[in-house]
């Protein structure tokens, strides 16, 4: 098997193949329909907390990296007690996203510094980009090498700087967004630029695209569950680009992706809507002096909540949180729990959500 070698983007054969423009119109209806009903849910953190914890969960499982819904919600309240270093792990890539949406919402540019910010907190630490040869990836079964990336750091720094280039500057390419953020995928992976993280690096930038561009405005567009689902294809087809050129059947399997999720994570929006319009009534109705907006908000932002966050977030005194999340606690909503010393809150209602997606949400999406 010969090397590849990286060509400078914009690829130089036509993307927007029939194929891909039939789907492309169906990608864009559905991001189209996302970005609308995001817009619908009262407070943006409920989207960006509970949805970013399942694709860090989703993504790092794709690099063998496997925690539990209970050891994720864990860390996001009680870091310290949590000793799983997966967990730990995949908390670090919730930030990562988040750092990554603070850094492109309101510039809408992604940089080469942005994206040695953002590893920076998905590895927590300031390796940056490689700078000793010997990285090559193998087949996880075979141990057989499948691939080597550059190995030069000279050219990595060069091809990367022509990667922010095509990613910045529309006047390189006049192909849809969608195709340009699979071309963007794709080189990103094959310059493979750090020693660890890479895969996830890559599908945080595809989010955060899709928000420069005014796709999204908020990073809920998590690829990661499809991948999971379809990992063989993922690196046969981004293989193929490699070996014989052929673009269109992977723009199309990021088309389908694209495809997919929004569906799901539409359906997903819509059964939290749906929870948390059942919560709003019945504690309005069960406990009228204690009910706000904000403190429904706080119950859903956090799967797992504690009386700090309440306090903080509501502006109330430790025994006024307190005296919230026990009342809410007898009444059924949440359900405490302790970690030692530590007390928190558990909704169970939206930890199933989160934690078994409904089969009938794949029959509706599979039958669409």
């Amino acid at each position: 098997m010969q090397d590849y070698i990286i060509k400078q983007l914009p690829p130089k054969q036509t993307l927007e193949t029939t194929r891909v423009l039939k789907k492309l119109a169906k990608a864009h209806r559905y991001l189209a329909e996302l970005k609308g009903i995001s817009a619908t849910i009262p407070n943006e953190s409920i989207l960006i907390n509970t949805l970013s914890m399942q694709e860090a969960k989703d993504s790092s499982e794709i690099e063998s990296i496997i925690t539990t819904h209970d050891e994720l919600f864990k860390t996001d309240i009680f870091l310290d007690p949590v000793k799983n270093p997966a967990a730990k792990e995949v908390k670090n890539y919730v930030r990562a996203l988040k750092k990554g949406f603070a850094l492109v919402k309101s510039k809408k540019i992604i940089t080469n510094n942005d994206i040695l910010e953002i590893h920076q907190e998905v590895k927590q630490n300031n390796a940056g980009f490689r700078k000793i040869a010997g990285t090559e990836l193998k087949n996880q079964y075979t141990n057989q090498i499948v691939y080597t990336p550059p190995q030069k750091h000279e050219d990595i720094l060069t091809l990367m700087k022509n990667l922010e280039s095509y990613i910045n500057d529309d006047s390189l390419s006049e192909v849809d967004c969608l195709i340009k953020m699979a071309v963007v995928h794709f080189q990103f992976e094959s310059i493979h630029p750090f020693y660890d993280g890479n895969g996830r690096m890559g599908r945080i930038i595809n989010v955060i695209y899709l928000v420069i561009k005014d796709l999204l405005d908020l990073p809920i567009l998590y690829l990661s569950r499809y991948i999971t689902s379809n990992k063989a294809d993922y690196y046969r087809l981004l293989q193929q680009v490699r070996d014989q050129n052929l673009w269109e059947p992977w723009i199309i399997y990021n088309l389908d992706a694209v495809i997919s999720v929004s569906k799901q994570t539409i359906l997903i929006i819509n059964n939290i809507k749906k929870l948390m319009m059942e919560y709003k009534h019945a504690i309005r109705s069960k406990h009228p002096k204690i009910y706000s907006q904000d403190l429904l908000n706080n119950i859903f932002c956090h799967p797992y909540t504690k009386i700090g966050f309440v306090q903080d977030e509501l502006k109330v005194s430790r025994i006024t949180a307190t005296k919230y999340l026990d009342t809410l606690s007898k009444s059924g909503f949440l359900i405490e729990n302790r970690i030692g010393k530590y007390k928190y809150y558990i909704n169970p209602a939206l930890v199933e959500l989160l934690s078994n997606i409904p089969n009938e949400l794949n029959n509706q999406i599979s039958q669409e």
